[in-house]
């Protein structure tokens, strides 16, 4: 229904933003992923969005990537996990995260985000085995991948082979890809 939001920040409230749109200001619920991005009040933002639609209430969430989205789509295909428990996992973990977590089968991760119990934590990991994305899952579940995009995002930048693989060499495999990133820059420079 609303797919896509595009207009100006008008209010900033932890999970909620209001922005408004050629006169209308739209209640967006967003993760805190997506919130702590956000421009500040005054400034144009785009969000992608999702609309729960109950017989009280119509509710707007926002995403700044596609990946959060699907990600939050497929927490809802999950019985007992409505759009606040949805929101709260993607607020506890990135969508790559989540992904590394379901496939290492970490239900420990999981039950570290507020209202994630055991059983629930156990159901996501069933359930979103099959349903995120593979190469998400893959690139984390073995530390190869990341290691493999951080050769590949030093050799954009212009270092060459053997310099990039030495500067990828022996990150820890649990970093994100930006920080992995910013540790084999950080290597590169000392050397």
């Amino acid at each position: 229904m609303i797919g896509r939001i595009q207009g100006i920040v008008v209010e900033k409230s932890f999970p909620q933003v209001i922005v408004s749109c050629h006169g209308v200001g739209y209640e967006i619920d967003v993760p805190m992923s997506t919130f702590y991005p956000l421009p500040r009040p005054g400034e144009e933002v785009t969000l992608l969005t999702h609309l729960v639609v109950r017989e009280d209430a119509h509710l707007l969430y926002g995403f700044l990537t596609a990946a959060e989205r699907t990600a939050f789509r497929q927490l809802l295909k999950i019985g007992g996990v409505g759009p606040k428990v949805a929101l709260s996992v993607l607020s506890g973990l990135s969508v790559d995260d989540l992904a590394a977590a379901v496939a290492a089968e970490d239900s420990g991760r999981l039950t570290k985000i507020p209202g994630i119990g055991k059983k629930t934590a156990e159901r996501l990991l069933l359930e979103l085995r099959d349903r995120l994305p593979k190469a998400a899952s893959a690139a984390r579940a073995d530390g190869r991948a990341a290691s493999g995009e951080v050769v590949s995002a030093l050799l954009t930048l212009g270092y060459n082979e053997r310099e990039a693989q030495a500067a990828a060499k022996g990150l820890p495999t649990d970093l994100q890809l930006a920080d992995a990133i910013r540790q084999a820059l950080k290597a590169l420079a000392k050397t």
